[in-house]
């Protein structure tokens, strides 16, 4: 697989909402305005098959419709004086007003926590986030996050702009996802990494132990993702053109008992989509009781092993530095539990 080129970040003086970014949330999404401001424009189109949430995309191409989803729900867009819902046809004529929320300050409070610190200076924190680990409050995680350990570490300084709760955090892994991660100490860099992220500038090199072997030494998965239509908790594999493009390249490292190390370069970051993709070639990730239940059951029974968690690790990060514009790229050595089930898997040579 090839590296990743590296463009030189944008320097952007205005306030921004970007997304939270990585395997577990969507890419584009990046709101670049100036806080509290407000905006008028107005639509030159009936277009009876769209929604005003996927419209004003035309408009904003680097905020998701998610986004704007939201804004809308909480009042910030309105047509001709009028509150609407996300799903309102656009009309021509129709006036469209938009009040840019300020960013709010965070609410997680600091919590000293050991941090892996990778890398660090004066702008950002390059991590290795250890498994079992929540990145960021939400409802039923409200201390012990990532962010309540950073909080404590930076002694408050990191950007604002990631919204409630969320300071610095600029893409996210989930609970049991470990590695690479990096957190934005201010708001320049947190705009500058989110462009990244936003234009597929970031190398994102994942290690990951799947059941069953791949017939091939390596390939690509190129197969748009969507929600599940009837669990909204997960995604899916989807044909045609409906759901979100979605590209992952992969490389068998090492094949095992019953199962496969291999080495994932993410193109894109639709939510879970290691998991989906290696899913939809029958090879989902050993522990992954979500989307490979099934698969699970027979490996364990096969092999005697079962892991704790989906083994899936975010082994190499890298991107432009923001303030100087240099090439970095970090490694995160292997989590303890991932070496011992990769050691209990690998397949003895007999004997002389």
């Amino acid at each position: 697989m090839s590296e990743s080129e590296f463009p030189g970040s944008e320097q952007v003086g205005r306030i921004a909402i970007p997304p939270i970014l990585d395997e577990e949330m969507d890419e584009a999404g990046l709101l670049v305005v100036e806080g509290g401001k407000v905006e008028e424009l107005t639509l030159t189109q009936t277009l009876p098959d769209e929604r005003i949430d996927a419209h004003l995309r035309v408009f904003y191409p680097l905020i998701s419709r998610g986004n704007f989803k939201r804004l809308i729900e909480e009042g910030h867009i309105t047509i001709n004086g009028r509150t609407i819902k996300p799903t309102h046809t656009p009309k021509a004529g129709d006036v469209v007003r938009i009040e840019w929320p300020k960013p709010e300050a965070a609410g997680a409070e600091p919590e000293e926590m050991y941090l892996e610190i990778l890398f660090e200076d004066e702008d950002l924190v390059v991590l290795n986030k250890a498994p079992g680990v929540v990145v960021h409050p939400a409802v039923g995680h409200y201390k012990g996050t990532l962010v309540n350990g950073l909080l404590h570490h930076c002694r408050g300084q990191l950007s604002g702009i990631g919204g409630v709760a969320r300071p610095g955090i600029v893409h996210r892994l989930d609970k049991d996802t470990s590695g690479c991660l990096v957190v934005a100490k201010n708001d320049q860099t947190h705009i500058g990494l989110a462009h990244q992220f936003a234009e597929r500038k970031i190398h994102k090199m994942y290690r990951a132990l799947v059941c069953g072997q791949p017939a091939e030494a390596s390939g690509q998965i190129r197969m748009n993702i969507a929600r599940h239509p009837t669990n909204r908790k997960r995604m899916a594999v989807v044909e045609g053109q409906s759901g979100r493009e979605a590209w992952t390249s992969y490389r068998v490292v090492e094949r095992l008992r019953e199962a496969a190390s291999v080495e994932v370069m993410l193109h894109t970051g639709r939510t879970h989509q290691v998991r989906v993709h290696f899913m939809h070639l029958c090879h989902p990730l050993i522990g992954d009781d979500v989307y490979g239940p099934r698969a699970n059951k027979n490996f364990t029974a096969k092999t005697g092993i079962k892991a704790r968690r989906q083994m899936l690790h975010a082994f190499q990060l890298g991107f432009r530095h923001p303030r100087s514009g240099q090439a970095m790229r970090w490694q995160a050595p292997l989590p303890k539990d991932f070496l011992e089930v990769l050691a209990a898997l690998q397949i003895k040579e007999p004997a002389a």
